[in-house]
């Protein structure tokens, strides 16, 4: 079999998914109740027998670091591993990471010792479940240099992506990184068969690349610094590189937006990405933890993970995070709840009490609308997050932030009783 490494991409500082980026990377954001981010592109390549797996990071790698050790050990009879290479100072080295190419490049003395025949490059922030393993079949059997891996999009999304064009043979011609809203790329409209029912797709890259091991080490023996804007389009001037298209669900979830909606829809009776595919599980660290428990509540379009206990609550078009604890006549209304590291014992509620601080988790009568509460949040009794009509607009307050109309309270906050948002 040919040796083939995977690379998934920790991406920058996540600007767009601030707060959720404030102290952790973006891959290591809680999603789905239970899982991270991370464990979408690991588990597609484990699903596909690839497990000779590098992850690179650079801002706020701590958390990710700590989940991947929790979660990913292969036996010791294989030759299977994830590790973590975060942006270091070498002799050769002394500054981060410049961008996608550059952070390969500074990582290729690591790479070339398991003589690899092929390099598969992956997003660490996308929802998507793909067989990597045809993918690699159909580059191999192209004779291409490299493969990108594309999907249709609207005009709107393809504004904040790499488009391409591709002839009958799936050879691509031409590429555009991030055109914009205003440019006219009405000649890269995707042929008919790829349209999806509409009359303005465009296929745009995943950003999921195979390279030939050969090929890679060439195209990086420069100072260029991005895959997308620079690499891509250089070596499609010199080298066959093939599209491979693919015409599943897949979402950049790089924005608060994008990842609230795409947590809801996990909810959906029929989901976008089905997380209960026992063919291609979605891996992820396992807590040990008891099942949740309801009482007396009412639960509809919703899914709670493991640990929670919710008391007399109404939960509609929610996740209810791992250990998350909801107090007698809460209300929650579309919102991504992502749960709790610990349970609180009971002589930290009665210093909590004479405190006046409220507990880990939702308290009595509280009722969150439209919300994202990350971990660790303290909601105390009688709150009202996204019920009230306060005209507020998109920006960073004192107990929350707004982004899209979405209220999102950053991890580890406390919203005394009756804070109203």
């Amino acid at each position: 079999m040919a040796e083939v490494l995977s690379i998934i991409l920790g991406g920058g500082k996540g600007t767009r998914l601030f707060p959720l980026t404030q102290s952790r990377a973006k891959p290591a954001v809680p999603f789905g109740g239970k899982y991270r981010i991370i464990d979408i592109p690991l588990s597609n390549c484990i699903n596909a027998g690839l497990k000779q797996i590098y992850i690179l990071t650079q801002f706020n790698s701590a958390s990710l670091h700590i989940h991947l050790g929790h979660t990913y050990s292969f036996d010791h009879f294989s030759k299977g591993f994830v590790e973590v290479l975060a942006a270091e100072q070498s002799l050769e080295h002394s500054g981060w990471f410049e961008g996608t190419a550059d952070a390969v490049r500074k990582n290729l003395v690591h790479f070339k010792v398991h003589s690899p025949d092929y390099y598969i490059i992956l997003s660490g922030d996308q929802l998507y479940r793909m067989d990597l393993r045809d993918m690699l079949k159909k580059h191999c059997e192209s004779g291409a240099a490299i493969t990108i891996a594309c999907t249709s999009v609207s005009r709107e999304d393809a504004s904040q992506l790499g488009i391409l064009k591709a002839n009958k043979q799936n050879v691509i011609t031409e590429f555009m990184e991030k055109p914009g809203p205003t440019r006219d790329i009405s000649d890269f409209k995707a042929p008919p068969e790829l349209q999806k029912g509409k009359n303005d797709s465009y296929l745009a890259s995943m950003g999921i690349y195979v390279f030939n091991a050969d090929t890679m080490h060439k195209c990086l023996d420069n100072s260029l610094t991005d895959f997308g804007k620079e690499i891509i389009p250089a070596a499609i001037n010199t080298l066959k590189v093939n599209a491979y298209t693919f015409e599943g669900y897949w979402e950049d979830i790089g924005t608060i937006s994008s990842f609230y909606n795409a947590n809801l829809n996990l909810a959906n009776i029929k989901p976008s990405f089905d997380i209960y595919d026992e063919e291609s599980p979605i891996y992820t660290r396992m807590y040990n933890l008891p099942p949740s428990k309801m009482n007396f509540s009412s639960m509809n379009q919703s899914i709670a993970a493991e640990g929670c206990i919710i008391t007399n609550s109404s939960i509609t078009n929610a996740i209810v995070g791992v250990r998350t604890i909801i107090e007698s006549g809460a209300s929650l209304n579309g919102v991504v709840c992502m749960g709790a590291d610990y349970y609180e014992t009971e002589a930290q509620k009665l210093a909590n009490a004479e405190n006046r601080i409220p507990n880990v988790g939702i308290g009595k009568g509280a009722i969150i609308k439209g919300a994202i509460i990350d971990k660790n949040v303290r909601i105390g009794e009688g709150c009202r997050i996204g019920i009230d009509n306060i005209n507020r607009s998109d920006g960073t307050y004192e107990n929350c932030s707004i982004i899209d109309g979405i209220i999102v309270v950053p991890k580890n906050s406390v919203l005394y009783p009756g804070t109203i948002i």
